[in-house]
């Protein structure tokens, strides 16, 4: 595909292409704060073990909370692992439609029923919970998502999931063998 139309440069879609992502699947997505400004808290070391944790702020706790609120306004999500982080939040919904008999090609406008759909909904709510207690908070205006195509590849991501916040506290993001 040509990176350019009309004469300038464009940016290619990272969806999968002709996946219908209303389907019956697994689904990894990552949400970044604006700018990568850690709204959601910080991670600390515990004492302990060293282990890397969040330590939540309030914006942080609305994250957490809608974020488990997502199965009561769709019904066919079920929430898997999930992680938020300082600044974004990992997770892995999945798309429990079975029965679902009709496949629809991506498209632009309307989106209903899908992963865009539920996205929208929970950035949403954590925006307008910012909003009604004026609590500076924005996201980025994209995610970023991977069907997940296997079981090695869904026991890989998460465990990236709960590593995550070690591997803050350490500095290093091991993306190694995540896909496989």
């Amino acid at each position: 595909m040509d990176d350019k139309y009309q004469g300038k440069y464009r940016t290619l879609s990272p969806r999968l292409t002709g996946w219908d992502y209303g389907s019956h699947a697994l689904y990894f997505v990552t949400i970044c704060t604006l700018n990568r400004v850690p709204y959601f808290g910080d991670i600390l070391s515990r004492e302990d073990n060293g282990e890397g944790f969040l330590q939540t702020s309030i914006i942080g706790d609305a994250a957490h909370v809608n974020w488990l609120k997502i199965p009561e306004f769709n019904p066919y999500v079920e929430l898997d692992e999930f992680l938020i982080m300082p600044d974004h939040l990992h997770g892995i919904l999945f798309f429990n439609k079975p029965h679902k008999s009709t496949w629809e090609v991506n498209k632009f406008g309307v989106q209903k029923d899908n992963l865009a759909s539920v996205l929208r909904g929970y950035k949403s709510s954590v925006k307008k919970f910012a909003n009604d207690n004026n609590i500076d908070f924005a996201w980025q205006p994209r995610y970023y998502d991977r069907v997940i195509r296997n079981d090695r590849e869904h026991i890989n991501i998460k465990q990236y999931i709960y590593d995550n916040p070690n591997n803050w506290v350490n500095g290093k993001e091991d993306f190694d063998n995540l896909y496989i």
